[in-house]
């Protein structure tokens, strides 16, 4: 769990992650060095995994976007993590989910087109020998958040 102060510090940078450690100081209340501690000890508790820029992968060609439902056989840790790992080489992946239910895996992809989208499932996913099925939705609109909060603790309402 976050204190409120912590859960200031993510919410800004969530909003903008290259502002400076003065300017989130400032902005909650406590001095550079305080705020410097925090934001380590965020990134050493797992809090903080990273900084990277949000981009429009249709300004990158990649205008097609889909989640493919993979199911693969046998189901042995063996062939899920070679499976993860030559998926994810794919340059048309954007990320891989392991899933439970139905589906194995629900794979992102994003292409060029529907014909590269075609090829990239007939050529490289379904001629694999581990993949016994697969489902694909076409993306229309993704809407995403870009900042989480801290879910209320159970039974606080």
């Amino acid at each position: 769990m976050l204190d409120e102060l912590d859960s200031a510090i993510v919410a800004l940078l969530q909003e903008d992650a290259r502002q400076t450690n003065r300017d989130i100081a400032r902005k909650v209340g406590i001095a550079p060095s305080t705020c410097l501690e925090r934001i380590r000890l965020l990134r050493e508790r797992g809090v903080i995994r990273g900084y990277h820029a949000d981009v429009d992968p249709a300004r990158l060609g990649r205008g097609v976007h889909a989640l493919v439902a993979a199911t693969v056989r046998p189901l042995s840790r063996t062939v899920i993590d070679a499976f993860l790992q030559s998926v994810l080489d794919l340059p048309e992946v954007v990320s891989v989910y392991v899933m439970a239910g139905t589906d194995d895996f629900l794979i992102e992809v994003s292409a060029p087109d529907i014909d590269t989208l075609h090829t990239f499932l007939t050529d490289r996913l379904s001629m694999r020998k581990e993949v016994v099925g697969f489902r694909t939705s076409i993306v229309f609109r993704q809407l995403r958040k870009t900042k989480l909060e801290p879910l209320p603790a159970p039974n606080s309402h």
